[in-house]
């Protein structure tokens, strides 16, 4: 049932996109949303990580994906732990669709650090940076991109194609407004798509 409400909210929400912005997708999320920035930019800094176990992830193993990137440094506490709760929740909003096949939450963090939040281990993944650099430093990289120059946590929207979207600062931002930034990149020019025949989402969100 409580899949059934979310996925009805979000249709719900979706006339707040009305007209299918697209490629104005990040001016409109701009006007929306006070803790959007956009980046468009054709790529993101390089960051080597290591999954539990070994393995080694790059961003760019997560082919056809949008990624949505955080980072959880050592001593960040209560303002990472408010971030990772929020974008726990987006993920609870995108996998009662078929988004879920499509989106990769990763969450980069120091190996004491401990996450809280309940992710749906389906298309969340965590790792440390590797090369012995530390979560801090991974994230400054990222966060030196930002022209707002603040001290919360940033969450990284990456596109299909390797283009840093934007950011989303902090945790006050409204897990719906990311939640439909998401489907909107899915759907927007930016993405490199093959062909293929619509499912029931685009036909059923096309109506909106």
């Amino acid at each position: 049932m409580k899949r059934i409400l979310i996925l009805a909210f979000l249709l719900v929400a979706q006339p707040a996109f009305a007209h299918h912005p697209g490629e104005r997708i990040d001016e409109v999320m701009t006007e929306q949303e006070p803790a959007f920035e956009v980046m468009d930019r054709p790529s993101t800094p390089e960051l080597s990580l290591e999954e539990p176990g070994g393995s080694v992830l790059g961003l760019g193993d997560l082919h056809d994906q949008i990624i949505v990137l955080s980072f959880v440094p050592q001593n960040c506490d209560s303002p990472c732990a408010k971030q990772q709760a929020v974008l726990a929740g987006v993920q609870e909003q995108v996998n009662v669709s078929p988004m879920k096949q499509i989106v990769t939450f990763v969450t980069v963090h120091d190996a004491d650090a401990s996450i809280e939040a309940t992710w749906d281990e389906a298309n969340w993944r965590q790792a440390i940076p590797s090369n012995d650099e530390m979560t801090a430093a991974a994230a400054n990289r990222f966060a030196a991109l930002s022209r707002r120059g603040q001290e919360l946590p940033m969450a990284h929207v990456i596109d299909r194609n390797g283009r840093h979207a934007g950011i989303f600062h902090g945790s006050d931002f409204s897990k719906t407004n990311l939640t439909l930034y998401i489907n909107q990149l899915i759907n927007n020019a930016h993405a490199p798509k093959p062909p293929a025949e619509k499912g029931w989402w685009e036909w059923l969100t096309g109506w909106f």
